[in-house]
Parts: structure tokens; sequence; C-alpha cells
């Protein structure tokens, strides 16, 4: 299985508590898969540390979402929206899982194709 990156994550975690609407699950797990990646300092996944650190995500995300819920509401909302509320980083997420099916297609059509570097897609000319 090829190694892969922990993808999507930024240098600060944000803060999810008082957002309206409140937290989705989406952004609990972000959070919680930054927090993770920081502590461990695991850049890119191995078959090593696969399963030690998606368990850690989960467990984190099931902690942080019974946090919100018990802690008493804000007077105050966080000052910046997270990322995943953010047009452009919608924009850039929505674009990677079009490539993503995009290549998908590709293989199951059997048609021929190459990777860059990144990982982008890069259909082979046909004529």
């Amino acid at each position: 299985m090829p190694r892969r990156s922990v993808e999507g994550m930024c240098r600060n975690i944000t803060n999810l508590r008082g957002l309206e609407p409140p937290a989705t699950s989406e952004e609990i797990e972000a959070a919680s898969r930054q927090y993770v990646r920081k502590v461990t300092g695991v850049q890119q996944l191995s078959d090593a540390t696969r399963d030690p650190f998606e368990a850690a995500v989960a467990e984190v995300a099931a902690i942080t979402a019974r946090l919100l819920r018990e802690l008493p509401e804000r007077r105050q909302p966080p000052a910046t929206v997270p990322p995943l509320r953010r047009p452009e980083v919608q924009a850039r997420i929505a674009a990677r899982i079009a490539a993503r099916e995009e290549h998908e297609r590709l293989h199951e059509l059997g048609l021929p194709h190459t990777h860059d570097e990144d990982d982008d897609l890069q259909a082979a000319s046909v004529h």
C-alpha cells in the first residue's frame, strides 16, 4: 500500500466552541486529526502508523465532541471561522474529491493515465 500524507492540515487547531451552527463531526474530526498529527509528529501514514493514528483520532474526536456538549455556552463566538467553513477551503476540497473520482473512473474504464509527484492526475493523450 503506498504511503499517503495526512491531508488538509494547517498549523493552528481551530476553536470549535461556540460556533453557530455548532461544530460538525467533520470539523471535530479535522481538529482531532490535526492534534494527533501535531503531538505524534507523524507526517505520513504508513502500515505501522495507520491503525494507532486512526484509533487516536477517533478517541480524541469522541472526547472533543463530549467536551463541547458539556461546556457552558460562550458569551462571544470565536473570532475566526473554522477552515472547513471557508469558501476557498471548500473549493479546494471539492476539487480534490472531483480529481479523485475522475482518477477512479479512469482506472475503472482502464484508460491510460499517469500521476505526477503530487499524486495529481494526468490523463494520457489518446488520439
